[in-house]
Order: C-alpha cells, then sequence, then structure tokens
C-alpha cells in the first residue's frame, strides 16, 4: 500500500486524457490529485470516472485552473466560493478526499501521519518585497507576463483574490494546530508553500500568482514529514529544515516523454523512499 501523487493533469489536452486512461491499475495505493486536473465539471469527472476504479482511494485538492468560470459560461457560471463548493460536491460523489473533510490518517506504513489536503490560493506576496498586490501585477506586465487568472478566476464573495487566500489560510492553520502533536503530516496544495522552491527560469515574473509568505513555516510549524504541491510544472524533490518537498505535475504534452506517459511520472510519497538530505533534485523549466 502507497501513498501516491501526481498533479497538473490538464485533461482539456488530448494526449493527457490518453495517457490517463492508459495508465496501469494500482488498486492497492491511494492517488493524490494536485490541482489543476481540468477547466470544468466534466473534466474533473473524467479524471474521477478514469482514476477512481484504478486506485483505493483519491485525495483532491483545486487548483487555479478548476477555479476558473470560462467567458462561454456566461452568467450562469458558478464563480469564486460557489464554484470551489460545486467541484467539492462533486468530489464528494466518488469518495474522493477534498479540503473540506476531516483530515485522516494515512493507514499504511510511513505514519504515523495525518492526511491534509490543503486549499490555499495566493495573495501576490511572492513578488518583489513591499509591493501591493497591484504594484506587483504592474512589475509582471513589464516584462509581458500576466495570469489568465486574473480574467476568470473570480474572488466572490471575496473583494479580492488576496482576501480570498487569507480567509483560507487563517482557517486552515486552525484546523493544522489541533492535530496531534504526536503525528507527523503530510501538507498537499497546489501552490507551493515556499517562495524559495518556485524556479521560474524563463519567465520569472510568473512569480506572483504562486503562493503567500504565510506558509513558509508550515512545514516546521505543523510538523510535516512531506509537502506535495503542484502549480510550476517542474517536477523537483527538495528537502528544507529535514522536511521532503515533492513538485508532482504532469503538465501540458509538452511538458512530458511518450515513452514514458504518466505512470513514469507519479511519485511516492509514503513510504518513504531513501534519498539524501542534504541535496536537491529539481528538473529542466517545465513551466508554461
Amino acid at each position: 500500500m502507497r501513498l501516491l501523487a501526481l498533479s497538473d493533469l490538464h485533461v482539456n489536452h488530448a494526449d493527457n486524457r490518453k495517457t490517463l486512461e492508459e495508465l496501469p491499475a494500482s488498486p492497492e495505493d491511494w492517488l493524490i490529485l494536485g490541482g489543476d486536473l481540468g477547466e470544468t465539471e466534466a473534466h474533473l469527472r473524467f479524471t474521477l470516472d478514469t482514476l477512481g476504479p484504478k486506485f483505493a482511494k483519491l485525495l483532491w485538492v483545486p487548483g487555479n485552473h478548476e477555479l476558473w468560470t470560462p467567458p462561454s459560461e456566461g452568467e450562469a457560471g458558478l464563480r469564486g466560493v460557489a464554484r470551489y463548493e460545486r467541484l467539492v460536491e462533486v468530489c464528494r460523489e466518488y469518495g474522493a478526499l477534498t479540503p473540506e473533510d476531516d483530515y485522516i490518517a494515512w493507514p499504511g506504513e510511513g505514519g504515523p501521519a495525518v492526511l491534509c489536503p490543503l486549499f490555499l490560493l495566493y495573495d501576490y506576496s511572492f513578488g518583489p518585497d513591499g509591493m501591493s498586490p497591484e504594484q506587483t501585477i504592474a512589475w509582471a506586465r513589464e516584462e509581458g507576463i500576466l495570469c489568465v487568472d486574473e480574467r476568470v478566476l473570480h474572488p466572490d464573495p471575496y473583494e479580492s483574490r488576496s482576501a480570498w487566500c487569507a480567509a483560507r489560510v487563517a482557517a486552515t492553520a486552525e484546523r493544522l494546530s489541533v492535530v496531534p502533536a504526536s503525528h507527523k503530516t503530510i501538507l498537499i496544495n497546489h501552490w507551493p508553500l515556499r517562495r524559495d522552491l518556485v524556479r521560474l527560469f524563463r519567465i520569472p515574473r510568473f512569480i506572483p500568482w504562486c503562493g503567500t509568505r504565510k506558509t513558509e513555516d508550515w512545514h516546521t510549524r505543523f510538523r510535516a514529514s512531506v509537502v506535495v504541491s503542484g502549480h510550476l510544472h517542474m517536477r523537483a524533490t527538495d528537502w528544507r529544515d529535514g522536511v521532503r518537498f515533492e513538485e508532482v505535475s504532469l503538465g501540458y504534452p509538452r511538458h512530458w516523454r511518450r515513452e514514458t506517459a504518466a505512470a513514469g511520472y507519479i511519485r511516492q510519497i509514503l513510504p518513504e523512499i531513501s534519498r539524501p538530505t542534504d541535496t536537491a533534485h529539481a528538473g529542466p523549466d517545465w513551466h508554461r
């Protein structure tokens, strides 16, 4: 029995759908789905329909793409919190664990550890020191960078994505604070928890949309043994303060090799595979 992870499946791309359909079954293992599975409810259902029968249990956290309200949906499209809550409902139909469910203890080898799916968003604080969100966005635009989120990820009923992020961070920290001190945690979030893990060699000014500095110390504050994230499309294993950080993206079709397929990019989280703790393993720049 293993705890595995894969994120950024982007099943709106035909090649990504095909590689998930061809993924071998692993009926004793649990799979973390680390966000950006797609952009519509239908994409989410396709993923759960395809992967649910292949694994013993699925755990889901949202990425920014799931939270988009495309213009094609018009006035009928769910926005912000309402959209997120609808996706949670869909996951629960399939028995997938979400950030709104009780944290559960990992029943397999590698525990005791509490599995903590998180939804935290970003607040532009990964940008340059001292800048407001508006200044940070302007700074990114100087290099022609503007995340699509600015048009289609709505924060309703919050006044801004930063305000939504602040509310999520506060509520999540309160939940994590009551995890028994005898247990380690597995923190699972789409966006990286630390700014120094964001490597965007080709588009460095995309960094404002990659997380919040409010979570920089969460790996030690909440006794993490592993932190799982995606979003960057740059698969990597890093260590900070003796804690393992795993970036587990598949990415767009140009970001993965056909001969390897999705099976080659699934990362084992537990039981832990022995790795040196004084090195960082970073892949090439796979970012969009």
